[in-house]
């Protein structure tokens, strides 16, 4: 098991969701859409839209992240388990 848990690899799945792989080989899919859409906000509801959703990046600690400032990100060990909580 690595000491730190990061994200390798990160692709769009589909209805604004993300499938992630992270450094211990564990892949887990993550519905990011459905969280945006039950927590309203200007700083997160243009990730609605698919093209800017899609401009998801793997930051320098390994998570990741959407907007130029990491607008919107989340734990890792919810990302991990693969439901983001509310």
């Amino acid at each position: 098991m690595p000491k730190y848990l990061s994200i390798t690899r990160a692709e769009y799945a589909g209805s604004l969701s993300v499938r992630l792989l992270f450094n211990d080989k564990h892949e887990a899919v993550v519905n990011v859409g459905e969280w945006i859409k039950k927590h309203p906000h200007p700083q997160y509801n243009r990730f609605c839209d698919e093209k800017k959703f899609k401009q998801f990046y793997l930051d320098d600690m390994g998570n990741i992240a959407w907007g130029k400032n990491r607008d919107l990100y989340f734990p890792m060990e919810q990302l991990y388990c693969g439901k983001i909580a509310d």
